[in-house]
């Protein structure tokens, strides 16, 4: 794999993992406007949403970021 081939393999992975954040986002928001905040989806949408965050921000760190 070249350098440029694994530069557009980060910022694939990098759309991906915003577009699943939003999925999560959309789904919790969903799930709280029928008042299901203590449910068990909700609690695990709540801990992928902290785990893509983590991912998104250490590809920012790098300074890997939407255009």
């Amino acid at each position: 794999m070249t350098d440029q081939e694994r530069l557009a393999a980060y910022d694939r992975m990098y759309a991906d993992l915003l577009k699943e954040r939003e999925k999560v986002l959309a789904d919790m928001d969903r799930l709280r406007e029928a008042g299901k905040q203590k449910g068990a989806t909700y609690q695990q949408l709540l801990a992928q949403k902290l785990t893509l965050q983590n991912l998104v921000g250490r590809f920012e760190v790098y300074g890997i970021r939407p255009e």
